[in-house]
Order: structure tokens, then sequence, then C-alpha cells
């Protein structure tokens, strides 16, 4: 009869162990990014498998052009889509800035396949 001590270093009588389950290694987001983006980047990587760097590199370049984006859309929200300058009522300056902002966005997205080409 085996003791106690010999049995367990063999198994033997136990439950057989179970193999760790490998766990996909997405990269984690950039440390600069807001939460937002933080989420973006986990679900894209996540749903669409981005490891390559050029996928990497344009992700994060996209990213960051949608922070940019929210940014100014927060900024218009708050101050107002026309400005005063002395009499002249003009076109708030950031709406020219998101709306680059969201075609860099955009076109990211396009060039990863996340979004379909567009049409001409």
């Amino acid at each position: 009869m085996m003791s106690k001590s010999l049995k367990k270093k063999l198994g033997v009588g136990s439950t057989p162990r179970q193999t760790p389950r490998k766990t996909a290694r997405f990269p984690a987001p950039p440390p600069h990014f807001a939460d937002e983006e933080r989420q973006l980047w986990r679900k894209l990587v996540r749903d669409f498998a981005f490891t390559d760097a050029a996928s990497l590199a344009v992700l994060r370049s996209g990213l960051e052009a949608h922070h940019r984006m929210r940014r100014c859309r927060e900024n218009i929200d708050r101050i107002g889509e026309l400005t005063k300058e002395g009499k002249r009522v003009r076109a708030h300056p950031l709406l020219s800035h998101e709306r680059d902002a969201r075609a860099a966005w955009l076109a990211a997205m396009r060039a990863l396949g996340v979004l379909e080409p567009q049409e001409k």
C-alpha cells in the first residue's frame, strides 16, 4: 500500500488536474487615453484581433483623433457653435478641428476594415 505522501506526489487517487485555459492576451491601450478611448481600444482589439504593429499604430492614431474630436465637441457644446468677435458673429473655431478629427477617425476605421470603404 502506498503512503499518502507518495500518492499525493504521484497524483494517485485524486481528481485529475485541470490544465489552465489559455486566455488571449491583447495589447493594453496606451496610458494617455481617456476612459472612453480605452474602452474602444479594448473592444476593437478584441473584436477584430488587431495584434500587428501596423494595425495597432493606425488604431492608436485613430483613437487619438476620436479623443480630439470628442474634446472639441464638448467644448463647442459648452460654449456654443457661434462666437462673437466684436460685432461679428462667427462659427466656433473648433468646428473645423472637430470635422478634421472626425474625418481622421473615420479614415482610420476604414483603413482597419472596421467600416466599409466610402463609395465615391
